[in-house]
């Protein structure tokens, strides 16, 4: 399976942004998550939710601004930010992962990655 990440850009803080995870095949991982690599930080876990659109997860960070969501039939997933602010600026990355809370050593599958760049 391969994964397509899009919608990432340029906002000013307070703005909203709309990822998109598109994958091409039908996968067999439990979860789907986004991931997001700051400059000169680590990778960071950001959301994951199930393949039955339940058991979603996010970090603490971005609780309540954040919405990961799934759309079966178009086989994509996505990451609704709201109230961006400068620290959510990162790439974000889509994965197929295995176990619950998307151990990064455990993902099948990477998207490409999607910058998002949020000015102060």
């Amino acid at each position: 399976v391969q994964l397509q990440a899009s919608g990432g850009g340029l906002v000013q803080a307070g703005g909203s942004l709309k990822l998109s995870c598109a994958a091409s095949g039908r996968t067999s991982s439990l979860f789907m998550g986004w991931f997001r690599r700051a400059p000169g930080k680590e990778r960071e876990f950001v959301a994951q939710i199930g393949w039955g659109g339940g058991n979603i997860l996010y970090i603490d960070s971005v609780k309540g601004r954040f919405t990961i969501d799934r759309d079966f039939a178009r086989n994509t997933i996505y990451l609704q930010m709201n109230s961006l602010k400068p620290e959510d600026t990162a790439v974000y990355y889509c994965a197929e992962c295995r176990t619950y809370g998307c151990d990064p050593s455990r993902v099948d599958s990477w998207g490409q990655g999607t910058q998002v760049t949020v000015s102060s």
